[in-house]
């Protein structure tokens, strides 16, 4: 038997789960997040809420806000559930439910002008963004913000009509300016390099389009910190819903599923203040990069080597794709040859050890995550977590024969085909230009490169061109199994 999630339901609940030690209404709301997805819920709302637990800093709730269709139904559902949620962490031996709290309410598209207002409004002092790589209108291969996409030039064209997330936090802060409020802190927490730096050139960027002073305004006013953020979170289906009725008695209408390990490094540059977030286990540091870097090419690049080769497999959980003998050593070759040499000194930190611990962290069984999920986006995700890995490597004159070979299995992928023949459904926002690219290359493998706003630099290599096109036509000749074995063979 199950019992619905709500605040007159939690003393029930209690019983059997972790629930929040805190009056929700002794909360009061001090941040704004657009984005409220299931990596928001089980990452900064649980600090969030560990902190508030402790008694400190309950002028920090959070108002949730979005733009988009699917926002909307994300709203619905937690309003249904007094914007608690369930949160169940995973690890190989363990599994554990909460109800986090820290979450007080949520606007959605159809309440843009009240989204616009609280963004003006004093006690909002930080705004965050978990908005996934590809929400910041970046050019893939130059990584510039772009003011050319529509959506973008939309907003420039009717700033008083805001549609986008930056358009929005351009109007709050152009209404905080206009009544001399100190401006709030821009915070991303998405896996994106220097992300408070590419947050800063879409929202002054954007300004700018409409009125160059406000640009420079934000630019001279508004901080920006970078972060690095990490927990594997799956998406929430039947599955999810069920185990959390079944296993922890709550009826959710959307929990969310994680592992255990989670990790949040934070630039301390927050003028309008912040909340005691190194209460609740965040490393504050003076700067990033060192971990941001670390985590995006040897957690992230490792995520996309195993996807490929697994997804051509049909191979459906990452778990199995870990259980593979050939995607696992795959996995450790490119990561041990090719990306961690090229990954610089983080503090306090053991590559290898932090290797180990994403390895152990991929064969979770508990997760669920799917190696779809690892696929999707790969337009967006590519130019970030590998090609870095490739470009340092080409600029020392170093072999690429994996990170090439991982670039070939993401063309052969885009093909739209697995090995058995099985179609492979559209997977990228640019899914029809890529398979168009990597149907093309099954005769004529340079032409996945024409892609320059993906490859840039890499793509005109002589080396990277020569084994990415040695690699694709082996794909072709004797499929990615015998592939994986010719490279971890030293044959390929």
């Amino acid at each position: 038997m199950s019992t619905k999630l709500s605040l007159a339901n939690l003393p029930q609940i209690a019983e059997t789960v972790a629930v929040p030690q805190y009056a929700r209404d002794d909360l009061s709301a001090g941040i704004v997040h657009f984005g409220v997805g299931n990596f928001h819920r089980a990452h900064q709302a649980v600090y969030l809420d560990d902190l508030f637990n402790t008694g400190a800093d309950h002028d920090w709730a959070l108002i949730g806000a979005g733009v988009l269709p699917s926002d909307e139904a994300m709203r619905k559902r937690l309003e249904g559930q007094d914007w608690l949620s369930t949160v169940v962490e995973q690890d190989n031996n363990r599994s554990d439910a909460r109800v986090t709290g820290s979450m007080i309410g949520m606007m959605t598209p159809n309440d843009k002008p009240a989204i616009v207002e609280k963004l003006a409004d004093p006690t909002i002092r930080i705004v965050s963004l978990t908005i996934t790589e590809g929400g910041y209108y970046v050019n893939p291969s130059t990584g510039v913000f772009d003011p050319t996409y529509d959506a973008i030039a939309a907003d420039g064209a009717n700033p008083d009509e805001p549609q986008t997330v930056f358009g929005l936090i351009v109007a709050g802060l152009k209404a905080r300016r206009d009544a001399g409020t100190r401006p709030f802190t821009v915070m991303s927490c998405d896996n994106i390099p220097g992300n408070g730096e590419v947050a800063r050139d879409a929202v002054a960027g954007l300004a700018e389009l409409s009125d160059a002073e406000l640009g420079t305004w934000i630019r001279e006013n508004v901080a920006f910190p970078n972060a690095m953020v990490d927990r594997i979170t799956p998406a929430t289906g039947d599955r999810e819903i069920s185990i959390a009725r079944e296993d922890f008695g709550i009826d959710d209408a959307f929990p969310v599923f994680c592992e255990e390990f989670r990790q949040w490094v934070l630039e301390d540059h927050f003028p309008a203040g912040r909340p005691a977030f190194e209460k609740a286990g965040v490393t504050i540091v003076e700067d990033v990069a060192p971990y941001e870097r670390m985590k995006i090419r040897i957690l992230n690049g490792g995520h996309a080597v195993i996807a490929y080769p697994a997804g051509l497999m049909d191979i459906h959980f990452v778990h199995e794709a870990m259980e593979n003998e050939l995607v696992a050593r795959f996995l450790e070759k490119i990561e041990t040859e090719e990306i961690i040499p090229m990954v610089p000194p983080v503090p306090d930190t053991d590559l290898r050890d932090y290797f180990g611990t994403i390895k152990h962290r991929f064969a979770n069984p508990k997760i669920g995550d799917t190696v779809r999920r690892l696929c999707l986006d790969g337009s967006n995700r590519q130019p970030k977590f590998i090609l870095p890995s490739t470009a340092a490597r080409l600029k020392e004159g170093l072999s690429v024969t994996g990170l090439a070979l991982e670039s070939a299995l993401w063309c052969r992928y885009c093909y739209g085909e697995s090995e058995s023949g099985a179609e492979i459904a559209p997977n990228d926002p640019n899914w029809e230009r890529l398979q168009a690219h990597a149907r093309r290359a099954r005769n004529e493998p340079l032409a996945f490169l024409e892609m320059t706003d993906i490859f840039g630099e890499v793509g005109e290599s002589e080396a990277f061109r020569t084994a990415f096109e040695h690699a694709l036509s082996t794909l072709w000749e004797v499929g990615t199994a015998e592939t994986l074995k010719r490279y971890l063979s030293d044959s390929l």
